[in-house]
């Protein structure tokens, strides 16, 4: 669809990543051309003109910036991004070898600004978190691998003192570094939750289809039929004061601590966002929930199944169509309880199999054709987690049938990045709208703007619009 000059200049304002290519930005005063989404400062509309090509930029008498490099981008490569992935990577694998930010930022090539800013862009947090997050996940994997002491891993770890490590890990895991290493020869163990976790919110979000064949509730426990892998398996939960007794069976103790911990958001920065909407003088939407999470799905080919099935139609029928599902191609567990279907099942229906459950002829398609992808091994769902954001968005837009609704949802819900907002979204739209008391819901550019104010913990934004309307839970 062609966009207006007064269109694309809006998108040039927001700084809308998903333009990138389909238009470039030329700056007369400058005799720049950039991508729509460049960080660099924005130009008065008279000073902008707009190219359908780097080549037309060009013959126009401009040249290309050097901080969105446009003309990489046209032909596929981003040297920038891929020295980010480089250095993110070296990062996670040896941490150790990084002693300060500082390190971080001597290893990039980058000047200090210039890094945070490539960091925030790609991987939606700071250089500092990130090195945290890699220590953490070292510590853990050296945890499990053998018996050597812990104030010596702490060190060779990073941290500065046995206690600074006692307290990351259980804020990031739940357990403390003794307990995860139990996880070994156990199959349940109790995750202790942050004092400000609003439980009513995770009771809510377990049973927002009460009808649900993966899911069961009896008061404050809960049954998750899920996979290890093709392997059926069962978490139960039980909510206590202040922590989550966890049960696994058919899955291990460490596999089921890295669902449940990712189902809970445990790493998610919750306080964070809650100073940031008061300091915006939003401080009514965390009222009641200031530690409110983005709750996971327990798979990321269970978030790519929402991100399919709730296209366009309403959360209610969204969850006949994966109770349907499910039932067609999942796996019975116990009293009718399931598995959900692996990719491998889905992708064997046929369009005739899902055209009597009430699937569009579109949905259908467009749930079997990635599943496919997916069973194929042509879309590797689990090699998403190590990429950058800006990498899983690009390859996800690249799917037929996800937009940019579909790929934020999956981002957001499955994995786990900070900074998404599923565009588009009613329950977004209509909570802008009570928030800040607007005459009518916004439309996407506006909601873009009024959006960008919770960078980069939009997420947590989403999800809190989600509630506002909504009465507290019980």
């Amino acid at each position: 669809m062609r966009l207006s000059h007064a269109a694309m200049y809006a998108r040039l304002l927001e700084s809308d990543a998903s333009c990138n290519g389909r238009f470039f930005t030329g700056v007369l005063t400058t005799g720049i051309y950039c991508l729509p989404a460049c960080r660099a400062r924005k130009p008065k509309p008279e000073n902008v003109r707009f190219f359908p090509t780097c080549e037309a930029a060009r013959a126009a008498g401009l040249r290309p910036c050097r901080k969105c490099h446009p003309d990489d981008f046209a032909r596929g490569a981003d040297p920038v991004l891929a020295d980010i992935e480089t250095l993110v990577a070296a990062i996670r694998s040896a941490p150790q070898d990084f002693p300060d930010v500082q390190a971080v930022v001597r290893r990039s090539g980058f000047g200090t600004t210039r890094l945070f800013e490539l960091v925030r862009q790609h991987f939606q947090t700071t250089p500092a978190e990130l090195l945290l997050r890699a220590r953490i996940d070292a510590a853990k994997r050296r945890l499990v691998a053998g018996n050597e002491g812990l104030a010596r891993l702490a060190g060779e770890a990073g941290f500065e003192s046995l206690s600074v490590f006692h307290v990351h890990f259980r804020r990031l895991t739940g357990l403390t570094p003794a307990e995860y290493r139990a996880l070994r020869g156990s199959q349940s163990f109790t995750l202790k939750l942050p004092a400000e976790y609003p439980l009513a919110y995770l009771r809510r979000a377990l049973t927002r289809d009460p009808q649900s064949l993966t899911e069961r509730s009896d008061g404050d426990h809960f049954t998750l039929g899920l996979r290890s892998g093709e392997t059926p398996a069962m978490i139960e939960l039980t909510l206590l004061p202040g922590a989550l007794a966890v049960k696994a069976t058919g899955i291990s103790a460490l596999a089921a601590h890295g669902t449940v911990v990712s189902l809970l958001g445990l790493d998610q920065d919750a306080a964070a966002f809650s100073r940031l909407a008061r300091r915006l003088g939003l401080a009514r939407l965390v009222a009641g929930r200031t530690g409110l999470r983005v709750v996971q799905t327990p798979s990321l080919f269970d978030g790519l199944l929402w991100s399919i099935l709730g296209q366009q139609i309403n959360f209610a029928f969204a969850c006949v169509l994966k109770r349907r599902l499910v039932e067609r191609a999942g796996t019975p567990l116990a009293d009718g309880l399931y598995a959900p279907p692996t990719p491998s099942a889905v992708a064997a229906l046929a369009p005739a199999d899902l055209a009597p459950l009430q699937f569009s002829r579109a949905k259908a398609e467009y749930l079997l054709s990635t599943a496919r992808l997916v069973s194929e091994g042509r879309l590797d769902l689990e090699a998403l987690r190590a990429h950058s954001a800006t990498r899983v968005e690009r390859t996800l837009l690249a799917v037929r049938g996800l937009g940019p609704w579909s790929v934020n949802y999956l981002m957001m819900r499955a994995l786990g990045w900070p900074d998404c907002v599923p565009w588009g979204d009613t329950g977004v739209t209509s909570g802008l709208q009570a928030l800040l008391k607007l005459e009518t819901r916004p439309d996407l550019g506006a909601t873009r703007r009024l959006m960008s104010v919770f960078a980069p913990y939009r997420s947590l934004a989403t999800a809190h619009l989600w509630q506002f309307n909504r009465p507290l839970p019980t």
